[in-house]
Protein backbone atom coordinates (compact mmCIF):
# COMPACT_ATOMS: atom_id res chain seq x y z
CA UNK A 1 0.00 0.00 0.00
CA UNK A 2 1.82 3.26 -1.05
CA UNK A 3 0.37 5.65 1.35
CA UNK A 4 2.71 8.67 0.17
CA UNK A 5 1.83 8.19 -3.07
CA UNK A 6 -2.44 7.59 -2.44
CA UNK A 7 -1.81 10.93 0.35
CA UNK A 8 -0.10 13.14 -1.73
CA UNK A 9 -2.69 12.60 -4.70
CA UNK A 10 -5.85 12.65 -2.54
CA UNK A 11 -4.73 15.66 -0.03
CA UNK A 12 -2.75 17.90 -2.02
CA UNK A 13 -2.92 16.46 -6.17
CA UNK A 14 0.36 15.69 -6.22
CA UNK A 15 2.14 13.23 -7.59
CA UNK A 16 5.16 12.81 -4.88
CA UNK A 17 7.53 10.72 -7.33
CA UNK A 18 7.69 14.16 -9.54
CA UNK A 19 9.78 15.43 -6.64
CA UNK A 20 12.80 14.70 -4.93
CA UNK A 21 14.68 11.34 -5.86
CA UNK A 22 11.15 10.18 -7.50
CA UNK A 23 10.93 8.07 -4.67
CA UNK A 24 7.15 6.78 -4.00
CA UNK A 25 7.85 7.10 0.24
CA UNK A 26 7.38 8.85 3.02
CA UNK A 27 10.46 11.21 3.00
CA UNK A 28 9.94 12.61 -0.50
CA UNK A 29 6.23 12.64 0.58
CA UNK A 30 7.49 14.89 3.48
CA UNK A 31 9.71 16.85 1.12
CA UNK A 32 7.66 17.53 -1.64
CA UNK A 33 4.29 17.85 0.23
CA UNK A 34 5.39 19.16 3.35
CA UNK A 35 6.06 17.80 7.06
CA UNK A 36 1.95 17.10 7.61
CA UNK A 37 1.33 14.57 4.45
CA UNK A 38 4.88 13.62 5.20
CA UNK A 39 4.37 12.62 9.18
CA UNK A 40 0.89 10.91 8.26
CA UNK A 41 2.70 8.67 5.42
CA UNK A 42 5.70 8.03 7.81
CA UNK A 43 3.32 7.33 10.38
CA UNK A 44 0.54 4.78 7.58
CA UNK A 45 4.17 2.93 6.84
CA UNK A 46 4.94 2.31 10.41
CA UNK A 47 2.14 1.01 10.85
CA UNK A 48 2.11 -1.00 8.17
CA UNK A 49 4.76 -2.95 9.52
CA UNK A 50 4.50 -2.96 13.21
CA UNK A 51 0.12 -3.73 12.95
CA UNK A 52 0.23 -6.97 11.32
CA UNK A 53 3.82 -8.13 12.67
CA UNK A 54 2.83 -7.29 16.40
CA UNK A 55 -0.32 -8.90 16.06
CA UNK A 56 1.36 -12.31 14.79
CA UNK A 57 4.20 -12.33 17.32
CA UNK A 58 2.36 -11.35 20.44
CA UNK A 59 -1.26 -12.46 19.82
CA UNK A 60 -1.22 -15.11 17.56
CA UNK A 61 2.10 -16.73 18.77
CA UNK A 62 3.77 -16.92 15.18
CA UNK A 63 7.28 -18.49 15.41
CA UNK A 64 9.83 -19.74 13.58
CA UNK A 65 10.20 -19.39 9.48
CA UNK A 66 6.37 -18.22 9.74
CA UNK A 67 7.40 -15.48 11.73
CA UNK A 68 9.83 -14.06 9.31
CA UNK A 69 8.08 -14.13 6.65
CA UNK A 70 5.46 -12.26 8.01
CA UNK A 71 7.89 -9.42 9.20
CA UNK A 72 10.12 -9.72 5.84
CA UNK A 73 6.27 -9.42 3.75
CA UNK A 74 5.43 -5.53 4.99
CA UNK A 75 9.02 -4.27 3.85
CA UNK A 76 9.09 -6.03 0.51
CA UNK A 77 5.35 -5.34 -0.21
CA UNK A 78 6.17 -1.60 0.48
CA UNK A 79 9.89 -1.41 -1.65
CA UNK A 80 8.63 -3.27 -4.06
CA UNK A 81 4.57 -2.05 -4.23
CA UNK A 82 2.83 -4.34 -7.41
CA UNK A 83 0.40 -0.73 -6.62
CA UNK A 84 3.44 0.79 -8.21
CA UNK A 85 4.68 -1.72 -11.02
CA UNK A 86 7.31 -3.12 -8.32
CA UNK A 87 8.60 0.64 -7.80
CA UNK A 88 8.15 1.07 -4.15
CA UNK A 89 9.79 3.22 -1.65
CA UNK A 90 13.58 2.77 0.55
CA UNK A 91 11.40 1.00 3.25
CA UNK A 92 12.99 3.15 6.11
CA UNK A 93 9.81 3.71 8.44
CA UNK A 94 8.14 0.41 7.70
CA UNK A 95 11.46 -1.20 9.20
CA UNK A 96 10.76 0.62 12.54
CA UNK A 97 7.62 -0.83 12.53
CA UNK A 98 8.47 -4.90 11.81
CA UNK A 99 11.23 -4.49 14.57
CA UNK A 100 8.27 -2.69 16.53
CA UNK A 101 6.05 -5.73 16.14
CA UNK A 102 9.10 -7.86 17.01
CA UNK A 103 10.54 -6.16 19.65
CA UNK A 104 8.37 -3.49 20.91
CA UNK A 105 10.65 -0.58 21.70
CA UNK A 106 14.13 -1.96 21.99
CA UNK A 107 15.50 -2.09 18.38
CA UNK A 108 13.11 0.47 17.25
CA UNK A 109 14.57 2.81 19.98
CA UNK A 110 17.97 1.52 19.57
CA UNK A 111 17.81 1.94 15.47
CA UNK A 112 16.39 5.60 16.44
CA UNK A 113 19.52 6.94 18.11
CA UNK A 114 21.71 5.22 15.53
CA UNK A 115 19.67 6.76 12.41
CA UNK A 116 20.01 10.29 13.98
CA UNK A 117 23.66 9.81 15.19
CA UNK A 118 24.61 8.58 11.65
CA UNK A 119 22.64 11.44 9.34
CA UNK A 120 23.89 13.68 11.63
CA UNK A 121 27.63 12.88 11.03
CA UNK A 122 27.64 11.22 7.45
CA UNK A 123 27.20 12.72 4.52
CA UNK A 124 25.19 9.97 2.35
CA UNK A 125 22.27 9.17 4.43
CA UNK A 126 22.19 5.72 2.82
CA UNK A 127 25.31 4.70 4.55
CA UNK A 128 23.69 6.03 7.90
CA UNK A 129 20.86 3.74 7.14
CA UNK A 130 22.98 0.69 6.95
CA UNK A 131 25.50 1.46 9.77
CA UNK A 132 22.30 1.64 11.24
CA UNK A 133 21.29 -1.86 11.33
CA UNK A 134 24.85 -3.25 11.45
CA UNK A 135 24.29 -1.68 15.08
CA UNK A 136 20.67 -3.70 15.01
CA UNK A 137 22.94 -6.81 14.46
CA UNK A 138 25.31 -5.88 17.22
CA UNK A 139 22.45 -5.92 19.50
CA UNK A 140 20.64 -8.38 18.59
CA UNK A 141 23.83 -11.15 18.75
CA UNK A 142 24.72 -9.64 22.05
CA UNK A 143 21.39 -9.80 23.47
CA UNK A 144 21.34 -13.54 22.21
CA UNK A 145 18.10 -13.39 20.01
CA UNK A 146 18.55 -16.29 18.33
CA UNK A 147 18.21 -17.59 14.62
CA UNK A 148 14.32 -15.80 14.15
CA UNK A 149 15.47 -12.41 14.37
CA UNK A 150 18.89 -12.88 12.98
CA UNK A 151 16.71 -14.05 9.64
CA UNK A 152 14.39 -11.02 9.64
CA UNK A 153 17.19 -8.26 9.99
CA UNK A 154 19.24 -10.83 7.02
CA UNK A 155 16.45 -10.43 5.57
CA UNK A 156 15.69 -6.42 5.68
CA UNK A 157 19.29 -5.74 5.50
CA UNK A 158 18.81 -6.96 1.81
CA UNK A 159 15.78 -5.28 0.83
CA UNK A 160 17.50 -2.01 2.04
CA UNK A 161 20.47 -2.53 0.25
CA UNK A 162 19.16 -3.30 -2.99
CA UNK A 163 16.91 0.14 -2.41
CA UNK A 164 19.95 1.88 -1.12
CA UNK A 165 22.28 1.04 -4.04
CA UNK A 166 22.73 3.79 -5.75
CA UNK A 167 23.51 5.87 -2.66
CA UNK A 168 25.99 2.86 -1.00
CA UNK A 169 28.06 3.68 -4.41
CA UNK A 170 28.85 7.21 -2.67
CA UNK A 171 31.64 7.20 -1.03
CA UNK A 172 31.81 6.80 2.69
CA UNK A 173 32.21 10.57 4.17
CA UNK A 174 32.05 12.54 7.51
CA UNK A 175 29.71 15.30 6.86
CA UNK A 176 31.54 18.37 5.57
CA UNK A 177 31.24 20.68 8.64
CA UNK A 178 32.44 17.57 10.74
CA UNK A 179 34.95 17.25 7.76
CA UNK A 180 36.33 20.35 8.65
CA UNK A 181 36.08 20.20 12.52
CA UNK A 182 38.55 16.81 11.98
CA UNK A 183 40.94 18.38 9.51
CA UNK A 184 39.87 15.48 7.11
CA UNK A 185 39.90 15.97 3.15
CA UNK A 186 36.72 17.83 1.45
Amino acid sequence: MPFSVWLGRLLVRADIRRYGDGNPGAANAWRAVGWPVGLLAVLLDYLKGAIPVGFAHFHVGMRGPALVAMALAPVLGHAFSPFLRFRGGKAVAVTFGIWTGLTLGEVPILLGVLLGLFFFTLAADSWSVMLGMGGVLVHLLLRGHGLVLLAVWAGNVLILAWKHRADLRLPFRLRPWLQRMVGGPR
